[in-house]
């Protein structure tokens, strides 16, 4: 899912000038998957971890509290504020139910790799963990909840931060 080394160059000049703009739109700009954006932020913005920790990673999710969860597609942004439940495999899913807004089913095994992003947004950091198909598209993103101040509150950062490091081959 790289870009051609002339469109990183661009995308990168993009995300230079703009260092907390939405990653898709320079994504859809460039003609390239998001992926392709994720590996052109500075070091340690996005940090990779392997496809095989989604079901250890969406069961450390589930002791965060509440969080936004987020679906990004060219047709819409959608979010929700609720606890990751958990969640079991069969039939060819991986099934979310609970007391939660957030449930369905889940083709985990399009998971390709899981980023721990780490950036500004809109001028405040943001920090979030984003679920990558084969395609180099977000699945699903997780954001660390934000206190009334919209700082990120303490405890998920920490819960981020741990995961990020036992996980990630560079942060």
């Amino acid at each position: 899912m790289h870009a051609r080394p002339e469109a990183q160059t661009l995308i990168r000049q993009d995300l230079a000038e703009k260092p907390d703009g939405i990653l898709e739109t320079v994504a859809e700009k460039h003609g390239v998957p998001l992926r392709a954006v994720l590996e052109c932020l500075a070091d340690g913005a996005a940090s990779p971890a392997a496809d095989e920790n989604f079901e250890g990673v969406w069961s450390d999710l589930t002791k965060w509290g509440e969080i936004t969860f987020v679906v990004h597609t060219r047709d819409g942004v959608f979010e929700t504020k609720g606890a990751i439940p958990e969640g079991t495999t069969g039939r060819g899913y991986f099934n979310v139910h609970g007391d939660s807004p957030i449930s369905g089913h889940i083709k985990a095994d399009r998971c390709h790799v899981i980023y721990f992003v780490d950036r500004p947004f809109f001028g405040k950091r943001s920090c979030s963990v984003q679920f990558i198909n084969h395609d180099g598209e977000a699945m699903f993103k997780v954001f660390v909840g934000r206190n009334e101040d919209r700082s990120l509150k303490d405890d998920q950062l920490a819960r981020f931060e741990a995961l990020r490091a036992r996980l990630t081959t560079a942060t």
